[in-house]
C-alpha cells in the first residue's frame, strides 16, 4: 500500500473512502457477478467537485453522494454510459445543481453537454484530463488526474478500460478488440507516467504498467488460442467458447461468446481469418 493511501481490503457500499487528498471513493449498491462488488463513485475534490460515475439510479446511493460531497458539485461525468455507470447521472445533476456531462448522447443517457479527448475539468485539489479511450464501448472515457500543485499521485480514473481483480467484457458492435487493444497502448504511454489506477470496479491498482501489461498479455494469448483452435475446423464463436475457456459458469458464457466474437472480428480486420458476415455473433469462422 502505497504511504498515505486507505484503501482497505475490502469493499462496503454506504462506506466513503479517502484514497487521496481531494478523491473519496464511495460504492454503489449494485454487486453482480458482471461488476464484482459494485461500481465505484468518485468524488474528485473538496470544494467544487467533480463527481466521476454515479452509478445506477438509486435513490439511497445519490443521497449518500451529496452527504458525502463537502463542497457543491459543479459537475457529474460519466466514463461510458452502461447501465451500471451512468443511469444515476442525470437525477445527481437535478439534485445538485451540476452540469451533467458525457462523450455522446445515447439512447439511455442525454448529458448537458460533451467531454471528449484533452477536455479538462478543474477542482481546487484535482485537474482531470479526459482521454478517449474506445473499446469496451465507442464512448468510453478515462479521466487522468494530476494534484494540484504537483505534489501527489497521478491517478488514472479507468471506469471499465481497466478493472481491478478481473478482465473487461468486448460486446460488440460497439466494442471493439482492436480499439481496446490500441486504448491500452496508449494508456502505457501516458507520460509522466501514471502513479495509480481507480478502477470503475474493485480496489486501487497501485502498479498501473504492470497491469496494462497484463491485460494486453491476457488478450494476445486469448487471441492466439483462437487462432489455433481453427486450424482445423471452422467454427462458430459459441463452439470455440467451450474450447478455450474451462470451468466457466453459465452466467458468463455468452460474455465469453461476445468477448471471442470481438476476437473474431479483430482477425478479419487483419485478414486472417474469413466469415460470411463478421457482423453476424452466430457466423461461422475459419482461418484463410
Amino acid at each position: 500500500m502505497l504511504s498515505g493511501i486507505d484503501d482497505r481490503s475490502y469493499l462496503q457500499v454506504g462506506e466513503p473512502i479517502a484514497l487521496l487528498p481531494g478523491v473519496v471513493r464511495l460504492l454503489s449498491p449494485n454487486a453482480s457477478v458482471m461488476t464484482g462488488p459494485g461500481t465505484n463513485t468518485y468524488l474528485v475534490g473538496t470544494q467544487d467537485l467533480v463527481v466521476i460515475d454515479p452509478g445506477p439510479d438509486d435513490v439511497v446511493h445519490l443521497e449518500r453522494i451529496t452527504k458525502f460531497a463537502k463542497g457543491r458539485i459543479r459537475y457529474v461525468v460519466v466514463t461510458h454510459s452502461h447501465r451500471d455507470h451512468a443511469p444515476g447521472a442525470r437525477r445527481l445533476a437535478r439534485l445538485t445543481g451540476a452540469t451533467l456531462l458525457g462523450f455522446d448522447e445515447r439512447p439511455n443517457f442525454v448529458p448537458d453537454g460533451r467531454i471528449i479527448e484533452g477536455d479538462t475539468l478543474t477542482t481546487d485539489t484535482v485537474r482531470l484530463e479526459a482521454l478517449h479511450t474506445p473499446g469496451h464501448s465507442s464512448d468510453h472515457l478515462c479521466f487522468v488526474g494530476d494534484p494540484i500543485g504537483g505534489n501527489g499521485a497521478r491517478i488514472l480514473f479507468s471506469g471499465d478500460h481497466i478493472m481491478q481483480g478481473s478482465t473487461v467484457v468486448i460486446g460488440p458492435p460497439d466494442g471493439d478488440m482492436g480499439d481496446y487493444l490500441n486504448s491500452l497502448r496508449r494508456v502505457s504511454r501516458i507520460d509522466p507516467p501514471l502513479d495509480l489506477i481507480a478502477p470503475g470496479h474493485g480496489m486501487l491498482i497501485e502498479d498501473p504498467s504492470a497491469a496494462i501489461d497484463a491485460y494486453i498479455s491476457s488478450r494476445k494469448r486469448r487471441e492466439e488460442s483462437i487462432y489455433q483452435a481453427l486450424l482445423n475446423k471452422s467454427m462458430r464463436a459459441g463452439e470455440l467458447v467451450s474450447l478455450i475457456y474451462e470451468g466457466l459458469p453459465d452466467e458468463l458464457i455468452r460474455h465469453a461468446r461476445r468477448s471471442v466474437w470481438a476476437h473474431l472480428r479483430k482477425l478479419h480486420a487483419e485478414r486472417l481469418v474469413r466469415t460470411d458476415d463478421p457482423d453476424d455473433e452466430e457466423s461461422i469462422w475459419e482461418r484463410k
